[in-house]
Protein backbone atom coordinates (compact mmCIF):
# COMPACT_ATOMS: atom_id res chain seq x y z
CA UNK A 1 0.00 0.00 0.00
CA UNK A 2 2.75 2.70 0.80
CA UNK A 3 4.40 1.33 -2.23
CA UNK A 4 1.29 2.50 -4.14
CA UNK A 5 0.77 6.04 -2.30
CA UNK A 6 4.56 6.32 -3.33
CA UNK A 7 4.10 5.59 -6.86
CA UNK A 8 0.98 7.59 -6.83
CA UNK A 9 2.61 10.78 -5.21
CA UNK A 10 6.30 10.91 -6.78
CA UNK A 11 4.77 12.17 -10.46
CA UNK A 12 2.60 14.43 -8.82
CA UNK A 13 5.45 16.12 -6.76
CA UNK A 14 7.41 15.84 -10.21
CA UNK A 15 4.40 17.52 -11.74
CA UNK A 16 3.95 20.55 -9.57
CA UNK A 17 8.27 21.44 -9.52
CA UNK A 18 8.05 21.45 -12.98
CA UNK A 19 5.66 24.00 -13.12
CA UNK A 20 7.50 25.87 -10.54
CA UNK A 21 10.30 26.07 -12.67
CA UNK A 22 8.24 27.31 -15.64
CA UNK A 23 6.52 30.05 -13.73
CA UNK A 24 9.97 31.05 -12.02
CA UNK A 25 11.07 31.02 -15.83
CA UNK A 26 8.38 32.89 -17.41
CA UNK A 27 9.09 35.48 -15.06
CA UNK A 28 12.53 35.97 -15.38
CA UNK A 29 12.08 35.98 -19.13
CA UNK A 30 9.65 38.92 -18.86
CA UNK A 31 11.52 42.01 -21.00
CA UNK A 32 12.08 44.71 -18.48
CA UNK A 33 12.79 48.45 -20.15
CA UNK A 34 14.15 50.84 -17.90
CA UNK A 35 13.11 54.47 -19.18
CA UNK A 36 14.44 57.81 -17.85
CA UNK A 37 11.73 60.32 -16.73
CA UNK A 38 12.28 64.03 -16.10
CA UNK A 39 11.30 64.91 -12.94
CA UNK A 40 10.20 68.61 -13.94
CA UNK A 41 5.88 69.11 -14.97
CA UNK A 42 6.92 68.80 -18.47
CA UNK A 43 5.48 66.34 -21.13
CA UNK A 44 8.54 63.46 -21.22
CA UNK A 45 7.20 62.37 -17.38
CA UNK A 46 3.67 62.36 -18.52
CA UNK A 47 4.35 59.51 -21.28
CA UNK A 48 5.62 57.07 -18.78
CA UNK A 49 3.44 58.23 -15.92
CA UNK A 50 0.84 57.05 -17.66
CA UNK A 51 2.60 54.35 -19.48
CA UNK A 52 2.99 52.56 -15.85
CA UNK A 53 -0.38 54.15 -14.96
CA UNK A 54 -2.44 52.48 -16.82
CA UNK A 55 -0.72 48.98 -17.54
CA UNK A 56 -0.03 49.37 -21.04
CA UNK A 57 3.89 48.25 -20.40
CA UNK A 58 2.30 44.99 -18.72
CA UNK A 59 -0.10 44.79 -21.94
CA UNK A 60 2.64 44.57 -24.15
CA UNK A 61 4.65 41.95 -22.43
CA UNK A 62 7.41 44.10 -20.20
CA UNK A 63 7.84 45.24 -16.77
CA UNK A 64 8.71 49.44 -16.95
CA UNK A 65 11.05 50.55 -14.82
CA UNK A 66 11.03 54.84 -14.83
CA UNK A 67 14.30 56.25 -13.66
CA UNK A 68 13.68 59.73 -12.66
CA UNK A 69 16.04 62.63 -13.55
CA UNK A 70 16.23 66.36 -11.87
CA UNK A 71 18.02 67.98 -14.92
CA UNK A 72 18.05 67.49 -18.92
CA UNK A 73 21.88 67.04 -19.32
CA UNK A 74 21.48 63.82 -16.50
CA UNK A 75 18.40 62.58 -18.19
CA UNK A 76 20.46 62.20 -21.57
CA UNK A 77 23.83 61.29 -20.21
CA UNK A 78 21.52 58.23 -18.43
CA UNK A 79 21.24 56.97 -22.14
CA UNK A 80 24.71 57.73 -23.14
CA UNK A 81 26.20 55.52 -20.21
CA UNK A 82 23.53 52.70 -20.41
CA UNK A 83 21.63 53.46 -17.17
CA UNK A 84 18.83 53.42 -19.20
CA UNK A 85 17.37 51.79 -22.05
CA UNK A 86 15.33 54.05 -23.91
CA UNK A 87 13.66 57.70 -23.62
CA UNK A 88 11.88 60.20 -25.24
CA UNK A 89 13.98 63.51 -26.55
CA UNK A 90 14.99 65.80 -28.84
CA UNK A 91 16.21 64.87 -32.29
CA UNK A 92 19.05 66.65 -32.73
CA UNK A 93 20.04 65.79 -29.49
CA UNK A 94 20.08 62.10 -30.23
CA UNK A 95 21.99 63.78 -33.39
CA UNK A 96 24.47 65.11 -31.44
CA UNK A 97 24.83 61.80 -29.26
CA UNK A 98 25.31 59.46 -31.94
CA UNK A 99 27.64 61.77 -33.70
CA UNK A 100 29.71 61.85 -30.20
CA UNK A 101 29.56 57.84 -30.15
CA UNK A 102 26.33 57.14 -27.75
CA UNK A 103 24.58 53.98 -29.83
CA UNK A 104 21.36 55.75 -30.01
CA UNK A 105 18.55 54.25 -32.46
CA UNK A 106 15.39 56.97 -32.92
CA UNK A 107 12.70 54.41 -33.42
CA UNK A 108 9.45 56.28 -33.39
CA UNK A 109 8.20 59.72 -33.26
CA UNK A 110 5.87 61.16 -30.46
CA UNK A 111 5.19 64.98 -30.04
CA UNK A 112 5.15 67.47 -33.14
CA UNK A 113 6.81 70.86 -32.55
CA UNK A 114 3.05 72.54 -31.92
CA UNK A 115 4.24 72.65 -28.12
CA UNK A 116 7.33 75.30 -28.77
CA UNK A 117 6.08 79.04 -28.50
CA UNK A 118 7.34 82.61 -28.73
CA UNK A 119 5.00 84.82 -26.52
CA UNK A 120 4.71 88.83 -25.72
CA UNK A 121 2.48 91.41 -24.29
CA UNK A 122 3.43 93.88 -26.68
CA UNK A 123 1.02 94.56 -29.49
CA UNK A 124 2.98 95.66 -31.85
CA UNK A 125 4.86 92.21 -31.81
CA UNK A 126 3.11 90.11 -34.18
CA UNK A 127 5.82 88.17 -36.05
CA UNK A 128 9.24 87.01 -35.60
CA UNK A 129 10.66 89.71 -37.52
CA UNK A 130 8.69 92.46 -35.37
CA UNK A 131 11.66 91.24 -32.73
CA UNK A 132 14.29 93.08 -34.84
CA UNK A 133 16.40 94.93 -32.38
CA UNK A 134 14.43 93.73 -29.42
CA UNK A 135 15.29 91.21 -26.72
CA UNK A 136 14.10 87.68 -26.40
CA UNK A 137 14.60 85.43 -23.89
CA UNK A 138 15.52 81.84 -24.40
CA UNK A 139 17.67 78.95 -24.19
CA UNK A 140 20.49 79.13 -26.64
CA UNK A 141 21.40 75.69 -25.50
CA UNK A 142 17.98 74.04 -26.64
CA UNK A 143 16.63 72.10 -29.66
CA UNK A 144 14.17 74.43 -29.23
CA UNK A 145 16.07 77.71 -30.18
CA UNK A 146 17.73 75.53 -33.35
CA UNK A 147 14.08 75.32 -34.88
CA UNK A 148 13.57 79.36 -34.35
CA UNK A 149 17.11 79.79 -35.50
CA UNK A 150 16.70 78.31 -38.59
CA UNK A 151 13.19 79.83 -39.06
CA UNK A 152 14.58 83.49 -38.49
CA UNK A 153 17.19 82.16 -41.19
CA UNK A 154 14.49 81.55 -43.73
CA UNK A 155 13.21 85.36 -43.19
CA UNK A 156 16.79 86.99 -42.71
CA UNK A 157 17.05 87.11 -39.32
CA UNK A 158 20.27 85.90 -36.88
CA UNK A 159 19.35 85.60 -34.07
CA UNK A 160 21.84 87.16 -31.70
CA UNK A 161 22.36 89.94 -33.92
CA UNK A 162 19.27 91.14 -35.29
CA UNK A 163 17.24 89.98 -32.49
CA UNK A 164 18.96 90.28 -28.72
CA UNK A 165 18.74 87.03 -27.15
CA UNK A 166 19.11 86.72 -23.74
CA UNK A 167 20.08 83.40 -22.40
CA UNK A 168 17.55 81.95 -20.00
CA UNK A 169 16.07 78.46 -19.10
CA UNK A 170 12.54 78.31 -19.74
CA UNK A 171 11.45 79.19 -16.04
CA UNK A 172 14.08 82.32 -16.33
CA UNK A 173 12.18 83.18 -19.61
CA UNK A 174 8.49 82.91 -17.87
CA UNK A 175 10.22 85.15 -15.33
CA UNK A 176 12.20 87.46 -17.47
CA UNK A 177 8.92 88.33 -19.68
CA UNK A 178 6.74 88.75 -16.51
CA UNK A 179 8.86 91.49 -14.58
CA UNK A 180 9.29 92.52 -18.38
CA UNK A 181 12.76 92.98 -18.93
CA UNK A 182 12.46 91.47 -22.35
CA UNK A 183 9.77 91.80 -24.90
CA UNK A 184 9.50 88.25 -25.57
CA UNK A 185 10.15 84.68 -24.18
CA UNK A 186 10.23 81.30 -26.13
CA UNK A 187 9.16 78.60 -23.78
CA UNK A 188 7.10 75.47 -24.64
CA UNK A 189 4.03 73.82 -23.27
CA UNK A 190 2.74 73.06 -20.04
CA UNK A 191 4.70 76.45 -19.22
CA UNK A 192 3.00 78.58 -22.02
CA UNK A 193 -0.44 77.92 -21.45
CA UNK A 194 0.29 78.44 -17.64
CA UNK A 195 2.02 82.16 -18.39
CA UNK A 196 -1.31 82.71 -20.72
CA UNK A 197 -3.80 81.91 -18.17
CA UNK A 198 -1.48 84.22 -15.78
CA UNK A 199 -1.64 87.22 -17.75
CA UNK A 200 -4.60 86.89 -20.70
CA UNK A 201 -2.16 90.04 -22.32
CA UNK A 202 0.31 87.69 -23.56
CA UNK A 203 -0.08 86.15 -26.99
CA UNK A 204 1.78 83.52 -29.69
CA UNK A 205 3.64 85.32 -32.39
CA UNK A 206 5.21 82.21 -33.40
CA UNK A 207 4.11 78.36 -32.80
CA UNK A 208 6.90 75.83 -33.99
CA UNK A 209 4.56 73.40 -35.63
CA UNK A 210 3.18 76.07 -38.18
CA UNK A 211 6.84 77.60 -38.72
CA UNK A 212 8.41 74.31 -39.59
CA UNK A 213 5.51 73.46 -41.88
CA UNK A 214 5.84 76.94 -43.68
CA UNK A 215 9.49 76.05 -43.93
CA UNK A 216 9.46 72.88 -45.33
CA UNK A 217 5.66 71.95 -46.52
CA UNK A 218 5.79 68.66 -43.53
CA UNK A 219 5.83 68.75 -39.72
CA UNK A 220 8.46 68.67 -37.61
CA UNK A 221 9.17 67.02 -34.59
CA UNK A 222 9.98 68.15 -31.12
CA UNK A 223 10.39 64.50 -29.74
CA UNK A 224 10.82 61.32 -30.79
CA UNK A 225 11.92 57.64 -28.69
CA UNK A 226 15.20 56.79 -28.64
CA UNK A 227 16.59 53.15 -27.70
CA UNK A 228 20.07 51.73 -27.03
CA UNK A 229 21.46 49.71 -29.93
CA UNK A 230 22.96 47.03 -27.57
CA UNK A 231 19.93 46.93 -25.64
CA UNK A 232 17.86 46.25 -29.26
CA UNK A 233 20.32 43.61 -30.30
CA UNK A 234 19.84 41.76 -26.98
CA UNK A 235 15.79 42.06 -26.95
CA UNK A 236 14.75 42.57 -30.58
CA UNK A 237 11.05 42.59 -30.05
CA UNK A 238 11.52 45.44 -27.55
CA UNK A 239 11.25 48.11 -30.00
CA UNK A 240 7.71 47.01 -31.34
CA UNK A 241 6.90 47.12 -27.76
CA UNK A 242 7.62 50.00 -26.95
CA UNK A 243 6.22 51.28 -29.89
CA UNK A 244 2.88 50.04 -29.72
CA UNK A 245 2.92 51.22 -25.60
CA UNK A 246 3.88 54.76 -26.75
CA UNK A 247 0.87 54.79 -28.86
CA UNK A 248 -1.74 53.61 -26.51
CA UNK A 249 -0.42 56.44 -24.00
CA UNK A 250 -1.03 58.81 -27.30
CA UNK A 251 -4.30 57.30 -27.56
CA UNK A 252 -5.23 57.84 -23.54
CA UNK A 253 -4.27 61.10 -23.73
CA UNK A 254 -6.02 62.52 -26.47
CA UNK A 255 -9.33 60.15 -25.01
CA UNK A 256 -9.02 61.02 -21.63
CA UNK A 257 -7.57 64.33 -20.86
CA UNK A 258 -8.85 65.17 -17.29
CA UNK A 259 -7.67 61.72 -16.27
CA UNK A 260 -4.58 61.87 -17.79
CA UNK A 261 -4.24 65.81 -15.97
CA UNK A 262 -4.85 64.14 -12.53
CA UNK A 263 -2.08 61.62 -13.18
CA UNK A 264 0.26 64.83 -13.97
CA UNK A 265 -1.05 66.45 -10.97
CA UNK A 266 -0.14 63.20 -8.69
CA UNK A 267 2.73 62.46 -9.88
CA UNK A 268 4.81 65.86 -11.27
CA UNK A 269 3.19 68.56 -9.05
CA UNK A 270 2.10 70.02 -12.92
CA UNK A 271 -1.07 72.41 -11.91
CA UNK A 272 -4.42 71.39 -12.23
CA UNK A 273 -6.12 71.73 -15.65
CA UNK A 274 -3.30 72.72 -17.30
CA UNK A 275 -2.38 69.53 -18.86
CA UNK A 276 -6.41 69.39 -20.25
CA UNK A 277 -6.08 72.96 -21.76
CA UNK A 278 -2.74 72.17 -23.83
CA UNK A 279 -4.33 68.94 -25.10
CA UNK A 280 -7.95 70.72 -25.87
CA UNK A 281 -5.57 73.45 -27.46
CA UNK A 282 -4.29 71.21 -29.60
CA UNK A 283 -0.17 72.45 -28.72
CA UNK A 284 0.22 68.97 -27.50
CA UNK A 285 -0.09 66.44 -30.38
CA UNK A 286 1.27 63.29 -29.72
CA UNK A 287 1.43 60.56 -32.77
CA UNK A 288 3.68 57.97 -32.37
CA UNK A 289 4.69 56.65 -36.05
CA UNK A 290 7.57 54.21 -36.74
CA UNK A 291 10.71 55.93 -37.54
CA UNK A 292 11.85 53.67 -40.68
CA UNK A 293 8.63 55.16 -42.44
CA UNK A 294 8.29 58.24 -44.30
CA UNK A 295 9.03 60.20 -41.10
CA UNK A 296 12.70 59.18 -41.49
CA UNK A 297 13.28 61.39 -44.55
CA UNK A 298 11.06 64.31 -42.32
CA UNK A 299 13.93 63.74 -39.04
CA UNK A 300 16.59 63.74 -41.55
CA UNK A 301 16.02 66.93 -43.12
CA UNK A 302 15.66 68.53 -39.81
CA UNK A 303 19.16 66.76 -39.35
CA UNK A 304 20.61 68.51 -42.17
CA UNK A 305 18.81 71.89 -41.51
CA UNK A 306 20.62 71.88 -38.21
CA UNK A 307 23.91 71.14 -39.74
CA UNK A 308 23.55 74.02 -42.62
CA UNK A 309 22.50 76.16 -39.80
CA UNK A 310 25.91 75.34 -38.31
CA UNK A 311 24.56 73.92 -35.20
CA UNK A 312 25.88 70.38 -35.38
CA UNK A 313 28.95 69.58 -37.73
CA UNK A 314 27.58 66.44 -39.30
CA UNK A 315 24.42 64.56 -39.95
CA UNK A 316 24.01 61.18 -38.16
CA UNK A 317 25.02 58.11 -40.03
CA UNK A 318 22.06 55.78 -41.32
CA UNK A 319 22.34 53.82 -38.15
CA UNK A 320 20.79 56.42 -36.02
CA UNK A 321 17.25 54.90 -37.65
CA UNK A 322 16.12 51.93 -36.44
CA UNK A 323 14.51 49.41 -38.90
CA UNK A 324 13.26 45.43 -38.35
Amino acid sequence: MKRFVRRLLIPTFIALIAAGSATTAMAQAKLKIRAASLTLPVINPVLVNVMKEKGFDAKHGFELEIKPFPSISAFYVALANGEVDTLVGGPTVLQKMRNEGVPAKIIATTLRLSDLAILTANPAIKTLADLKGKDLAADMGSQQFQIVSIYGRSKGLAMGSDINVIQANYALARSQLAAGRVDAAMVIEPIATAMMKENPQLRMIFNGSSAWKELTGADGWELVAAMREDFINKNPNAPKQWIAALQDVAAFIHANPAETDAIAVATVKMPAGILKDVVASKRWEFDVRPAWGPERKVLMDMFERAVAAKFLEKTPDEGIFYAP
